[in-house]
């Protein structure tokens, strides 16, 4: 399987494809998942992720679990 990375849009810079650093996997409130961190630079990064690369992420060591 190829190497799992979270990747967001930085709204600020306006670039794509930026790594989430320290990223937060949560679950909406509509069972969809979310990823959450920054940039290394102080800009916070929000994306929508598919439950197979959400858990992926997790069970990879990338990303913390957010809920219970």
């Amino acid at each position: 399987m190829a190497e799992i990375t979270l990747t967001a849009y930085n709204v600020k810079t306006k670039e794509k494809g930026v790594p989430i650093q320290e990223a937060v996997i949560t679950k909406t409130a509509r069972g969809a998942y979310m990823a959450q961190g920054h940039d290394g630079k102080g800009n916070k990064l929000t994306t929508l992720l598919g439950e197979e690369k959400a858990l992926a992420a997790i069970k990879a060591g990338i990303a913390k679990q957010g809920w219970e």
